[in-house]
């Protein structure tokens, strides 16, 4: 893959958490990367006075960055959300939380929570002859079971990928960088979440052969893992942040 050079600087110094790109903000004046972030955050250089960022915690966002203006009373408060990926499709956990925090987000009915809540394995399988008996896949309930979960999704569908993706209140994610780094090279895109949410949320809500849910270009699947430890019969969403380098400039 040829990896355009863009980010070149990244590939030297390396990205190991989100504390490096605080760290790559704080001392904007000398590094390019930094610069060309707040650029594209459609700032003018010469009009900036101070930068401050920080790393912030259990929310969407995963670094503020306070940016002073000369001139200017007030405080521009930008929110990332990081996404460090190392491989050239790898995909990325964006949300996971227990069915019944999402029936109170989303105001899931009962009937769909027993649905997802079988598939995640929280609620023991009801039927014979599963693929793991652990769980039910979407695709071994009853078709009317199975079209229920997809309306309910396609009616849901935009309160659900906002949720995921940007977040709410005043830590809400509003920016997306993505620094992918492979061997030695490396590259980075910033994009607004709005454009993040339209590229993920784009397509059809359909039931996948290995009996998972994509919404888009999101999947959506029980967590499993944690070496059989009850959190894995929680669901995740997941999505591949380099995809976001292929999107039109």
């Amino acid at each position: 893959m040829d990896l355009i050079k863009k980010g070149s600087n990244t590939a030297k110094e390396g990205f190991k958490n989100e504390r490096d790109i605080v760290n790559k903000f704080n001392n904007w004046k000398q590094d390019k990367e930094a610069q060309s972030w707040l650029i594209t955050m459609e700032y003018k250089l010469l009009e900036i006075e101070f930068v401050e960022a920080i790393v912030i915690s259990g929310y969407k966002a995963d670094v503020q960055v306070q940016v002073t203006i000369k001139l200017k009373k007030a405080i521009d408060v930008e929110n990332l959300q990081i996404k460090l990926v190392r491989n050239l499709k790898g995909f990325n956990q964006i949300d996971k939380r227990w069915i019944d925090k999402y029936r109170e987000m989303w105001n899931i009915p009962p009937d769909i929570v027993e649905i997802l809540k079988k598939y995640t394995g929280e609620i023991r399988p009801s039927i014979d002859n599963l693929k793991d008996n652990r769980r039910t896949f979407i695709n071994e309930f009853s078709e009317q079971n199975q079209n229920k979960v997809i309306h309910w999704l396609e009616a849901n569908k935009s309160l659900i990928v906002n949720d995921i993706i940007k977040g709410r209140g005043k830590f809400a994610a509003e920016w997306m960088l993505v620094v992918q780094k492979i061997e030695t090279n490396a590259r980075w895109i910033l994009k607004p979440i709005n454009i993040v949410i339209n590229h993920f949320s784009n397509g059809k809500i359909v039931i996948t052969k290995r009996g998972n849910i994509k919404i888009g270009r999101i999947t959506m699947q029980r967590k499993g893992g944690d070496g059989g430890r009850k959190t894995a019969q929680m669901l995740q969403f997941k999505i591949n942040p380099a995809e976001l380098f292929d999107i039109e400039k």
